[in-house]
Parts: C-alpha cells; sequence; structure tokens
C-alpha cells in the first residue's frame, strides 16, 4: 500500500499496463492502510488479502468479526476474491470458509520453507 502512496499516478498508470497484459493483481494487508478503501476503487484488483491482525482473533474478538465481515461483504460485492492472511487453527479457517474466504495461507497448512526443503516436500 504504502508503494501506492508514494507514486500515486505512476502506480496506477503501471497497475492498469500489467492488470492489461493479463496479470492477477492483489492487495496485501488489506484494511490496515488509511486509503485502502478508495484503491478499491482506483486500482484494478483482483484480489485483497486480509491482514492476519483481523484474522489472529477469529472468534474470540466480536469487532474482528465484524470487520472481517465487513470486508468479505464488499470484496464479493466488488467481484474480488479474498485471501485471509495468518490463518493458523481449523477453527480460523471453518469461520473464514462459512463466511465466504476459500482462500488462506498461514501456518494451518505450512510455516516457510527453504528451496531446498519445498523441493523435498514436492519431489515426495
Amino acid at each position: 500500500e504504502s508503494a501506492l502512496v508514494d507514486n500515486y499516478e505512476e502506480a496506477k498508470r503501471v497497475l492498469n499496463d500489467i492488470h492489461d497484459m493479463g496479470i492477477r493483481i492483489a492487495l496485501d494487508d488489506f484494511g490496515t492502510g488509511y486509503a485502502s478503501m478508495s484503491y478499491l476503487k482506483e486500482f484494478p484488483f483482483d484480489t485483497v488479502k486480509l491482514d492476519r491482525s483481523f484474522v489472529k482473533d477469529i472468534p474470540q474478538d466480536e469487532q474482528s468479526l465484524a470487520i472481517i465481515n465487513a470486508m468479505l461483504q464488499l470484496s464479493c460485492a466488488l467481484k474480488l476474491s479474498t485471501v485471509a492472511e495468518g490463518v493458523e487453527t481449523e477453527q480460523q479457517m471453518a469461520y473464514l470458509a462459512d463466511h465466504g474466504c476459500v482462500y488462506g495461507q498461514g501456518y494451518l497448512w505450512a510455516r516457510p520453507l527453504s528451496v531446498q526443503a519445498l523441493e523435498k516436500l514436492i519431489l515426495l
């Protein structure tokens, strides 16, 4: 997000050119920056990634749940895919899936791997 703020017009031009080539673009850490909502209108995003700061408190924190639900509804209305960052528990995954977020990343599936460890995992 900070790259978009620093060079707004140039970023808009470059992202539109990239999108016109058929490359999909994601807005990372959605919900943490001050201009995220306007970016959804101004830039050609295909996907938003919900910041882990909201996901980590599922299902305990009512405010986080309300924010996540609103972001998922907005993403759906704008026809954007949504990826939840920082998914660590089955309970978080189930809540997100039940509310329309079918993509996630986090320790629930895998911790960060070196190239060698990834190759070993893939070749099994």
